[in-house]
């Protein structure tokens, strides 16, 4: 007998919140291709212009506890609204933003905002449909998600190809603006879970502190008369890392990131592999589409549409990985991924303006089934042998590295490539070996993300001794 079908009212309620839901998962990949056009349009450099994407990640991380004590102590609904209210006005002001300095600022308001509707999204649809449709809800939800890698650099594409690019930020109004009326509308009351509960402010503070400062600290250190700013920046960052750790030592369970959760050797490991991913996927994914405009010559929608054979390779590997990981383990799904993802990284350290494009299209596909079969299974193995009170912790510390590693991987691989044309003169062939000089230190990282990954969940060798 079939299962019965989803009542009409939970996948109304499911599509409200997906398309408000949809411009912040869009966001991000819509701007990674209009770095070019933006370095370009307030004539500064690759370096600087890649804090509009690393800014909007790390505000994106670092709001992800806040979102949660919100849904915990408001209505879901307003906190809902309220965010995705944020998130226009401030796509409003990046849209308006007068400079550099003021599109970043504006950009990590707008992460912030973003930072607390995706948490929200999922925590809704949860209490919409009840564990006995999730899976079905969920499907739905997962459309952006999926779909995001492939649509988000192509509308930002076609966008910059026709108009100018503020429109990257002022398509999002009319939907937006549809998406909060009908929600008004539509939307059911979601009560307040526990109106008592409290936010450690101090810890968000200095995690903020600390993986902004480090993020900031890398950007400015290898320029001769920024120098000394980097070396402030790691400083303070230091400080405040020694600052949390005291602090969390002393708040136990009650820290942001409880020290606690490192005794678990899955938690340590899949904490580390998902900062390294963040050279992986977000760092190359920044690359690509400047790689394409200034190495191979193609104007911008059609350098976004060469983005596309990796998103259907992510794509292919997507209703496998689950599966793979709930049968082998993390580690013999993470491993293979992280191998087929350096395959398929490994030729753009040779690739130049003479390449053949169906080459270029066949490596981007065998990477995006590479990458595509790295962060589900490591996110997951973060939760292996801890207590249940330990996981929504837990799930606040994985959200947090993985922007951070984002944050961490974009800014890092913009430096090596900015410094690299500081020193050249800007002709195709300069360009092309600043860009191979920011492949190979993604792959760097990459070779490194295999140690932690050898100490992932391997459930081929528990059925062996529980075979014996």
């Amino acid at each position: 007998m079939g299962k019965e079908k989803l009542p009409k009212g939970m996948i109304s309620i499911a599509w409200i919140l997906v398309l408000g839901a949809i411009l912040p998962m869009l966001d991000s990949t819509i701007i990674n291709i209009a770095v070019n056009d933006l370095a370009k349009a307030f004539s500064t450099t690759f370096a600087v212009t890649q804090w509009v994407v690393t800014g909007y990640v790390l505000a994106l991380g670092m709001a992800v506890p806040l979102s949660g004590w919100l849904m915990q102590k408001y209505d879901g609904k307003k906190v809902y609204m309220v965010a995705l209210g944020l998130f226009l006005i401030s796509s409003l002001l990046c849209g308006l933003a007068w400079d550099m300095q003021s599109l970043i600022a504006f950009r990590m308001l707008q992460g912030l905002a973003s930072g607390i509707i995706i948490p929200a999204l999922t925590t809704l649809v949860v209490q919409a449909a009840g564990s006995e449709n999730l899976g079905r809800v969920m499907s739905v939800v997962g459309i952006p998600v999926v779909f995001g890698p492939i649509a988000g650099p192509v509308i930002g594409g076609f966008i910059l190809q026709h108009l100018s690019w503020h429109w990257l930020f002022f398509v999002n109004l009319p939907i937006g603006g549809i998406a909060l009326l009908i929600a008004q509308w539509k939307l059911p009351k979601f009560e307040a879970m526990n109106k008592s509960a409290k936010l450690d402010w101090i810890g968000i503070l200095l995690l903020a502190m600390l993986s902004g400062m480090v993020v900031f600290g890398v950007t400015e250190i290898r320029a001769q008369n920024t120098r000394a700013t980097g070396i402030l920046a790691f400083g303070i960052g230091a400080i405040s890392l020694v600052a949390y750790l005291l602090y969390a030592s002393k708040r136990k369970d009650q820290a942001l990131i409880p020290l606690d959760l490192f005794k678990s050797k899955n938690f340590s490991a899949a904490f580390l592999s998902l900062f390294l991913a963040g050279f992986a996927t977000n760092g190359p994914m920044l690359l690509f589409p400047m790689f394409f405009q200034n190495v191979l010559e193609l104007n911008v929608i059609t350098a976004a549409l060469w983005l596309i054979p990796q998103g259907v390779g992510m794509l292919v590997t997507r209703p496998l990985i689950g599966k793979m990981t709930d049968k082998l383990g993390a580690r013999y799904v993470v491993l293979p991924s992280i191998a087929i993802t350096i395959i398929g990284t490994l030729p753009f350290v040779f690739f130049d303006a003479d390449t053949s494009q169906w080459l270029i299209w066949l490596v981007l596909f065998v990477r995006g089934i590479g990458v595509g079969g790295i962060t589900v299974p490591v996110m997951s193995d973060s939760y292996v042998g801890l207590q249940k009170l330990q996981v929504p912790a837990a799930s606040v510390a994985t959200r947090i590295i993985q922007n951070v590693g984002a944050a961490f991987g974009s800014a890092i691989l913009a430096t090596v490539v900015s410094n690299a044309l500081n020193v050249k003169e800007a002709t195709v062939a300069n360009f092309a070996g600043a860009y191979h000089a920011g492949f190979i230190t993604s792959l760097i990282f990459m070779v490194i993300s295999i140690l932690p990954a050898l100490f992932l969940t391997n459930k081929m060798s528990i059925a062996r001794v529980e075979g014996q």
